[in-house]
């Protein structure tokens, strides 16, 4: 292992998230100099800003090969997504939860996860199954648009404030904030390119697969942007942002990342039997884990963080004695999956079924 290695890490996590930030304040700058609702704007392009790293890295790794590291991304960041960035901001401040997302988006994670764990389940995802997936997200988006334009004029002013759609006076504003969109979207492939190279030499010199550094290292590194802004949102009081973040991302993550990866990808993706027999099963019953914790009072307590935190530190375990080899780490996973995680799902199932007969007497 070589310093480089680390130097294309670091610089690639770092390239990522700046341009990550750089593309979302032109993109949207640019999208509201052409009339396009500030919230409309909210709900596209700040929503997929944030999970550009994961889709530069996926589609980066996906081109080149290394179909592994492109999967392992997309599991791990949604895994990643819901039990560590969700438990670390709910520590910070228990979140509110729109009933919307109960009724609607949640669901539809869960759905999309499932559909992309049956497209993968003979092994390989082609670039049909990359068209299908893709084909849910412009679903999704166009749902989205359509539903905004009955929101309220307020919510426009709220998505105008927090990334500057006021039209500048300048005549040229406009070049600037091309030059933004240019500039972010050159720092993406940059930083992708450095990662997912100083990922596949970490991999190799560590005697661990892509699979393994994909959902660890990457996938991490790759979900930062929610990080900071699920935290930014929770301190700012604004904690029903901080959830539907999370679960919009986890949302494109599925259906426009993996889709997107298996259509540019020269041959078919190939998926570990490692992560059809865990790792999907993990990210799915993390998703189905969110109905009942947000059905408990529409709100994620810092209890529930705290539980969302110490099943990703046993997740992580997991993985690095599965990678080293030793002896119990199938009954680990066995005992993960088949005792613990079930007995939480149970537990959170009566906590909610009693928050919701509360509210119903209420």
């Amino acid at each position: 292992m070589t310093l480089m290695t680390f130097v294309y890490l670091i610089a690639g996590l770092l390239l990522l998230v700046a341009g990550a930030e750089v593309l979302v304040r032109g993109a949207a700058r640019l999208a509201a100099r052409f009339g396009i609702p500030p919230l409309i704007i909210g709900l596209t392009v700040v929503a997929f800003g944030t999970s550009a790293p994961e889709t530069a890295v996926s589609v980066q790794a996906a081109f080149n090969g290394s179909g592994d590291l492109a999967i392992g991304n997309v599991i791990g960041s949604n895994i990643a997504n819901v039990l560590l960035i969700l438990g670390m901001t709910a520590l910070v401040a228990p979140l509110i939860v729109s009933r919307q997302l109960i009724r609607l988006d949640v669901p539809l994670m869960i759905g999309a996860g499932l559909l992309a764990y049956a497209l993968a389940w003979d092994g390989a995802l082609d670039r049909l199954d990359g068209a299908l997936l893709f084909a849910g997200v412009l679903a999704y988006t166009a749902f989205l648009i359509v539903s905004s334009r009955k929101d309220k004029a307020a919510e426009n002013d709220e998505f105008a404030a927090e990334y500057g759609l006021k039209a500048s006076a300048r005549t040229n504003a406009w070049l600037l904030d091309l030059g933004l969109l240019i500039g972010g979207l050159v720092l993406l492939v940059l930083g992708s390119n450095l990662l997912v190279e100083g990922a596949v030499s970490l991999a190799r010199a560590l005697g661990l697969s892509e699979l393994v550094i994909g959902l660890t290292v990457v996938a991490v590194g790759t979900s930062l942007p929610e990080l900071a802004t699920s935290l930014l949102a929770a301190l700012k009081g604004e904690r029903d942002i901080a959830v539907g973040n999370i679960v919009g991302s986890c949302l494109f993550n599925l259906l426009c990342v993996l889709g997107l990866a298996a259509l540019v990808s020269p041959q078919s993706i190939t998926v570990a039997a490692n992560a059809l027999a865990f790792d999907f099963p993990v990210m799915i019953a993390v998703s189905i884990a969110c109905l009942p914790i947000f059905f408990s009072g529409y709100r994620i307590s810092r209890w529930e963080g705290l539980l969302f935190l110490a099943y990703y530190a046993a997740y992580t375990l997991y993985l690095v004695l599965a990678a080293s080899g030793r002896p119990f780490a199938e009954t680990f996973a066995d005992a993960m999956l088949g005792y613990a995680l079930p007995l939480t799902v149970v537990t959170l199932l009566v906590v909610g079924a009693r928050a919701w007969q509360q509210q119903r007497a209420a």
